[in-house]
This record gives structure tokens, sequence and C-alpha cells, in this order.
């Protein structure tokens, strides 16, 4: 039997997203678990084509998340009714024109920009060195200079292979400096959470009130790798780590008085 926590559908709408974008975006969908996939393409059929497959996908009870890869505000609703079955929804938008509506009917949004994407043109080689010409042995004309050229063709070098993850795609500087919502977000976060130790919160339930806050605050659509990193460029929080007879050690965070 097929174990539904695993498997993730995956709804790309092709007329509001790149195909540039596409490699990024699977390599974060790989996170999630097994996927399967649907494109639609075609503004007048996209969104209709889409609702209907994530029906069909919903009432299959084989997923347990879906992925809404659009930034069109029509997905609103969708994802809300798969969020009322009890099954995750992340989407995945432009960052300049994705809905509000829509980022927050998802449980979880992320920026495409914030993910490591296929550069845009393909890195350039550098240009080998031409032969160094050989010297001709003593006695000999001085018309020939350089080596003959092999009679069998030689094979070109081969172009080494670029990994998408390592260039990310032109997009907004990054870190991004915390705005409003970030920070208004981080002490609503904190407040919520049940005091771990004094007045200090665990970081990782800090990081689940955040998305529950607003679903695209999180520290990787600022731009941070981690979300330790993230409520630290706050300067509003200190934090600490907290040992423990056993398993590793935990984050602790809380507002600076």
């Amino acid at each position: 039997m097929n174990n539904a926590k695993d498997n993730t559908a995956v709804l790309i709408d092709a007329d509001n997203v790149s195909n540039k974008l596409i490699a990024g975006l699977l390599a974060e969908v790989a996170n999630y678990g097994t996927a399967a996939f649907a494109y639609t393409t075609g503004k007048n059929a996209t969104d209709g084509a889409m609702i209907i497959d994530a029906m069909d996908l919903l009432y299959t009870g084989r997923f347990a998340s879906f992925c809404i890869v659009s930034s069109d505000s029509d997905f609103t609703r969708l994802a809300a009714r798969i969020r009322e079955q009890g099954v995750t929804v992340y989407g995945f938008g432009n960052r300049h024109n994705t809905h509000r509506a829509f980022v927050a009917a998802c449980n979880e949004f992320i920026y495409l920009d914030a993910l490591q994407m296929q550069p845009d043109e393909p890195t350039s080689l550098a240009t080998p060195s031409p032969p160094t010409p050989s010297r001709p042995p003593p006695g000999s004309s001085t018309t020939q200079q350089y080596e003959q050229p092999p009679s069998t063709p030689q094979r070109l070098p081969v172009r080494p292979k670029v990994a998408y993850q390592d260039i990310p795609l032109r997009r907004e500087p990054f870190p991004r400096q915390l705005d409003r919502a970030a920070m208004d977000g981080l002490k609503t976060a904190i407040s919520s959470c049940a005091f771990y130790e004094e007045d200090y919160a665990n970081l990782a339930e800090v990081g689940l009130k955040l998305v529950k806050v607003s679903p695209d605050l999180n520290a990787r659509n600022y731009g941070y790798p981690r979300l330790s990193v993230f409520v630290k460029a706050s300067g509003i929080v200190d934090l600490k780590m907290k040992s423990r007879e056993v398993g590793a050690p935990i984050a602790l965070v809380r507002l600076k008085e």
C-alpha cells in the first residue's frame, strides 16, 4: 500500500511560471516526498484544468500535501478547499505579483526567487591556450614552424555540467533586511509560545508559529539559511543553546528587554 504521508501532488501553472524556474522548484519539492505532477497551459483552460486535476488527486486520498505553483489569485479557493480536507498546501509564486489572499490560503508560501535556480544563460568556458609551437630540429627548414595537425580529428573537450544549485537566478539582493511585517510577526510568534525556560521559547516552536502568523514569513524568503540566523538578524531577540542530558542541544529565544 502506498503511504500517503510520503506523497506530494505538484500542480504547475505553466502560464505564470517560467520554465527556467522548474529545476530549482523540483529540488525543493523533493524535500516533501514522492511527487506526482500536473502541468497546464493556456490561460482560458489553465485555471479550470488545474482545479479539476487537484480535486481528482485530492479525493484519491493518496497525498499528504499539495504544492500549487502559480501567482494567480484564482487558486485561493482551491488552496483553502484542500486544507479543509486536512491536507497541507505549499504555495510557490512570484514575490511581486502574487495576491496576498493566495499566500494567506496556504500553510506555507515560498517565493520563487528565494530558491536556487538555473542560470539565465549558460556559463562560458575559458578559451583554451593555443598550442605551443614546436622548435624545429637543427638543420631543418624554418618555414614549418608548428606541428602538423594529427590525421585523426581530435575530440572536443567535454563541457562540464553546471549544477543549478550553485548558481542563483537573478533576484533581489539577499539576505534582505527584516521589514515591519517580519518584526511584528516575530514578536507575535515568540509571545504566543509556551515558555520553555524562564522567558525563553523553543526556537522550533517559534518557527511553526511564524508561518501561522503569515505563510510567507520564513527564513528562506528573506534569504537566510536557517531560522536561527533569521531571528538573530532582527536584532530584537536573545538566542542561546540549552544542553540536555539526552539528545542534541535545543535553541531557545526570547525578546530583548
